[in-house]
C-alpha cells in the first residue's frame, strides 16, 4: 500500500476528528483540531492513501516533544502507517532541536508498547489511572534522541 506522510491541514480536520472517536474514549474535537493548525509549538502530521488512513499529533516546549496521540483507521492498520508516523514525528522532533519526544499508552495496549519499543522508546514510568472509560494506567514511553548513535 502506498501513502505519504504531511502536514495537517484544515481538509484533514473531519476526518481525524472521526478517527478520534474511533480509537479514544475522550476524543479531540474538530474545533481542538483546528486551534492546532496554528499553534507553532504544534506538529501534525496525516497519512494520506488518497484518504486519511492515520495522523500523530506532537507538542514541542522548551526542546520537549510531547506526542498527543497517534491513531489509524482499523482499515489501515497493520501496514507501517504507525511507525512510519511515529519515526516521521520523532525525525522532525529532533531534527528541530528536541532532546527527546514522549508519550503515554494505555498499559493493555500491547499492539502499540511493541511499536513504541522497537522504534527506540524506553518506559520511564507509569501514571496510575491516568486513563478513563475504563480506568487504566498510562505507561509512559520516552525515546532520547542524545542516546542515539551520531551519523
Amino acid at each position: 500500500m502506498s501513502f505519504s506522510i504531511t502536514e495537517m491541514s484544515a481538509e484533514h480536520i473531519p476526518f481525524i476528528a472521526l478517527l478520534e472517536k474511533e480509537c479514544f474514549s475522550e476524543p479531540w474535537s474538530e474545533a481542538s483540531l483546528t486551534e492546532e493548525l496554528t499553534n507553532p509549538d504544534s506538529h501534525f502530521l496525516v497519512a494520506d492513501c488518497g484518504e486519511v488512513a492515520g495522523y500523530i499529533g506532537v507538542q514541542e516546549i522548551c526542546g520537549e516533544a510531547y506526542i498527543t496521540n497517534v491513531a489509524v483507521f482499523d482499515n489501515h492498520r497493520k501496514k507501517g502507517i504507525g511507525r512510519a508516523l511515529l519515526k516521521t514525528a520523532a525525525d522532525g522532533a529532533k531534527s528541530r532541536g528536541c532532546e527527546f519526544i514522549t508519550l503515554e499508552v494505555r498499559v493493555s495496549n500491547a499492539a502499540a508498547v511493541s511499536l513504541y519499543e522497537s522504534e527506540g522508546f524506553e518506559k520511564v514510568g507509569i501514571r496510575k489511572n491516568f486513563y478513563a472509560s475504563p480506568t487504566e494506567d498510562g505507561a509512559i514511553y520516552t525515546k532520547y534522541f542524545s542516546k542515539e548513535v551520531s551519523e
